[in-house]
């Protein structure tokens, strides 16, 4: 047994036999709620049991592949509070993937906080470096764990049908045994070790794959050095270096070594290309960084985040620094901050006027300077609502220099006054304040601002008056030294975009609500595709949303809106279509807007089209073939197997807005099979987002959602591809994916003469 059990990259270290071995340590969930657990990590060195120290009961389980770092020492806010009681040797935080919360741990020793600190560390390293092959071997070996339910190493016909239903799979009594024992070589009554592994095998044969694989290859059990190029040339469409590529894909898949050495893929070579990277509908090139990034900030689309400090609801949600760690973490580039008097002097972090609770600003600002460049190198935009007196305002302003210092951008990249952005490049490892600026960007790098500012001759009377009097009223509420802080992020009142394009300045940027953006987009979609061609705009949702809901991205891009404020804590289809468009450039946070949009003049609006400069609409079609190992839905009862469906959203210009859906198949969330062919007509393709939803299927209510992928139309890879679905908060699921095959149809190009 122990061959299935314990992952074969795995080295059996003394740490690890001691964490086997099991520890006795303190949970933490806040100063008063500290209780004593065992933790033990299991044979398979990939779940980690842990269990009350009075009852005994096993209280709670936690995969390897959930965990997404261990932090030592006090590195959060509960360990903090008890920094007096116990030293930073013996805490350490276990930080999961996705909206799960931490779990603070104290040791009772140092010696036994390293020995879990490095152990896991080790284990992380192993679980993030898992081939699909080996994160489909450790699938089957968790389920073999939850099912062994006698832990003898063995499963019984009674306990693999009680298996079976786990994970999903409906399957008649006669066909279950007939599996069973042809498993079975040791005819034990029980299937062990290697038996579970053949199991398994005839459980997941893929006829789909099979299929195709014999389309392709002559003699039916292998295809060859030029019939694996036909087939990448043909329905993959790959069209350059096809024939190092089919190489490589021989080398890095084909997992027997003769077959490697004869340069030939076997079926099972095949589908482990097709379940790999390669074989992903996300194009592998737009992972990296592939964009121009010497362009002005206004040419982007910036990842950012709402009330970025809480990690619950507005109203009475936990105000934290592990929303911003969480934030950037995620490839965001725009945080909020929101600042009001503190006690002794010291201005806090909080959403004013409710009930949640309060961070010190110095601790967010030491969390920005540590976290803001560890996912990407492009600048982060903070964006301060500043609720403070002009005290402890002169506090954020020597907190933030201080703390940040060459972190911190204080004057123009170039010492002259800007006629454009500065580019994301340009602005590398630099972290830019947005707020309330006195007087003009002008006056700072002229040397300090007169109280009138200088008129130009377009510039009447009357306009003159009204510039000083906003200078006199900005510097009895604003501190200088916070106000010197701004520099390309002056936030400014919008007047429309008549007096933006008369008076505006690059540097200024204007904060609208959903409800004020919506009705700019229907009176006045092209002027503000244009406005926001040179000039920034930041949205932000409604206060009504006290739940922390989120308005849906989609409209707000449409006409070029950069900074698209969202509650990252909250799960939903607007997370997932932020999540999809910024999964693309290396995750940066930083997406280039479509030509058409990055142009003053530009005669683009999404909701007309006759603006629209193309050849026409361009087909998008998607065979949805098959499902595999899709997840239980989370709280269903008992043994319930989903129905599961495949819906296809298209989220765009409101002419390309369109869902369509499969039919149900009856409990099979395993292996499910729907070969139909969804068709969808994208006019301006350049802005669409298309989200794969797998829901289970109920009469009586609504449908449950049982994972989703949402990518770039511009990043889809067509022929036959895995899809690997992601949880309602972003994380995957392996080994749970769909299986489709892809087609793109230009609209014919203008004719030749």
């Amino acid at each position: 047994m122990a061959s299935l059990l314990c992952n074969a990259r795995i080295q059996l270290t003394d740490t690890l036999e001691q964490m086997q071995q099991g520890t006795l340590m303190r949970k933490v969930k806040s100063k008063s709620w500290k209780k004593q657990r065992y933790f033990k990590l299991q044979d398979d060195c990939m779940t980690i049991w842990y269990q009350s120290k009075r009852t005994g009961k096993t209280e709670s389980a936690f995969s390897i592949s959930d965990v997404e770092t261990v932090r030592e020492g006090h590195q959060s806010e509960v360990l903090q509070s008890l920094a007096e009681e116990f030293p930073p040797e013996r805490c350490f935080t276990i930080v999961f993937y996705g909206r799960r919360g931490n779990l603070d741990l104290i040791a009772g020793s140092a010696e036994e906080a390293q020995c879990w600190v490095q152990g896991l560390r080790q284990l992380i390293e192993v679980a993030t470096s898992m081939d699909q092959r080996e994160k489909i071997d450790q699938w089957i070996r968790d389920w073999f764990q939850k099912a062994d339910k006698n832990k003898d190493g063995r499963m019984n016909f009674k306990e693999v049908q009680r298996l079976l239903k786990m994970m999903n799979v409906d399957m008649n009594e006669d066909h279950a045994l007939r599996l069973f024992q042809d498993a079975d070589k040791s005819e034990s009554g029980t299937l062990e070790g290697e038996e579970f592994v053949l199991f398994y095998k005839a459980l997941t044969q893929r006829e789909e794959v099979l299929s195709l694989f014999q389309d392709f290859s002559e003699d039916g059990k292998k295809l060859t050095l030029l019939e694996l190029v036909d087939f990448l040339q043909q329905e993959q469409l790959e069209d350059e270096g096809t024939e190092e590529l089919a190489m490589e894909l021989i080398d890095k898949y084909e997992p027997s070594e003769t077959a490697r050495a004869r340069h030939v893929l076997s079926a099972d070579g095949f589908l482990m290309y097709l379940c790999s990277p390669e074989g992903s509908i996300f194009n592998p090139r737009h992972q990296a960084l592939w964009q121009d990034m010497s362009q002005p900030l206004c040419h982007y689309f910036i990842s950012s985040s709402h009330n970025t400090y809480l990690i619950e609801d507005q109203i009475r949600g936990q105000s934290s620094i592990e929303g911003y760690i969480r934030a950037l973490k995620r490839g965001c580039r725009c945080l909020e901050v929101d600042c009001w008097d503190g006690p002794n002097g010291e201005p806090m972090v909080y959403h004013g006027h409710t009930f949640t609770s309060k961070i010190p600003f110095r601790e967010v600002v030491s969390t920005l300077g540590k976290y803001a460049f560890k996912t990407s190198d492009y600048p982060v935009i903070l964006s301060l609502e500043n609720h403070c007196s002009m005290e402890q305002q002169e506090v954020l302003a020597q907190q933030l220099k201080d703390i940040l210092g060459e972190q911190l951008l204080t004057t123009t990249t170039d010492g002259r006054v800007p006629t454009q952005l500065p580019s994301p490049e340009e602005l590398k490892h630099k972290i830019l304040l947005k707020g309330k600026k006195i007087g003009r960007l002008e006056d700072m790098l002229d040397g300090p601002g007169d109280e009138a500012p200088d008129v130009s001759d377009d510039d009447n009377g009357a306009e003159a008056e009204e510039e000083r009097r906003r200078v006199k009223k900005d510097k009895e509420s604003l501190a200088q030294a916070l106000s010197d802080c701004v520099v390309y992020c002056k936030n400014v009142s919008f007047r429309g975009f008549q007096e933006a394009r008369s008076h505006s300045r690059p540097s200024e940027i204007s904060s609208l609500s959903e409800a004020k953006a919506r009705k700019l987009i229907r009176d006045a979609g092209n002027e503000f595709v244009r406005h926001n061609a040179w000039q920034l705009t930041r949205i932000y949702p409604s206060g009504l949303r006290t739940d922390s809901s989120n308005y849906s991205p989609q409209e707000m891009w449409n006409v070029g809106c950069q900074i698209v404020a969202l509650n990252f804590q909250t799960a939903g289809t607007e997370m997932d279509l932020c999540d999809g468009l910024f999964s693309q450039n290396g995750r940066c946070g930083y997406v280039l807007k479509p030509p058409f949009m990055r142009d003053k003049d530009t005669l683009f609006n999404p909701s007309d089209p006759d603006s629209w400069e193309g050849p026409g609409p361009t087909t998008l079609t998607i065979q949805v073939i098959s499902g595999q190992q899709l997840p239980k839905v989370a709280n269903s009862k008992d043994g319930a197997i989903i129905d599961p469906l495949v819906r296809v959203e298209i989220h765009g210009v409101p002419a390309d807005q369109a869902h369509q859906e499969t039919k149900y198949i009856e409990n099979n969330g395993f292996n499910p099979r729907w070969d139909e062919t969804l068709q969808f007509q994208l006019h301006v393709p350049e802005l669409a987002l298309v989200r794969f939803m797998v829901e289970d299927y109920d009469k009586t209510s609504r449908n449950d959602f049982v994972g989703q992928f949402t990518l770039a139309f511009a990043n889809i890879k067509p022929g036959y591809r895995h899809i690997h679905l992601l949880s309602k908060d972003g994380t995957s699921i392996p080994p749970s994916s769909l299986f489709v095959h892809i087609r793109i149809t230009e609209p014919p190009g203008p004719e030749q003469d």
